[in-house]
């Protein structure tokens, strides 16, 4: 996480859906990764890192990202979830086309370059 303020926060399973996403972003964002589970400890620090900022939660359209979704929007209820097609499954699978056109809807910034491709 970086020292310097940033307001939004987009959480993420994987390394590789941090680094695909991370691509696509342009401006001010953390991306941090659950690396699949978190645990209470780790959940805590969260609770209070990300208290004032904005949240928002990417991760796989599958069982674990559902369970993980469910964990995030009890403890940060007021977090917005974007949703990648279900027929990619996985955010690192995820056309980049795609994952751009979702974080845009969710007024992140992206490069357009990505939006572009297809």
């Amino acid at each position: 996480m970086n020292e310097s303020y940033v307001d939004k926060v987009l959480i993420v399973e994987g390394k590789s859906d941090k680094n695909k996403v991370k691509k696509i972003v342009k401006g001010p964002v953390d991306i941090i990764c659950t690396n699949g589970t978190i645990s209470h400890t780790k959940l805590d620090e969260w609770i209070e890192f990300l208290d004032d900022k904005d949240v928002y939660i990417l991760v796989d359209a599958d069982e674990a990202g559902e369970r993980l979704r469910k964990l995030f929007k009890r403890e940060f209820p007021n977090a917005e979830h974007l949703y990648i097609d279900r027929m990619y499954r996985e955010v690192a699978t995820a056309p980049v086309q795609h994952l751009a056109t979702v974080l845009l809807g969710a007024n992140i910034d992206v490069h357009t370059e990505f939006l572009e491709m297809g």
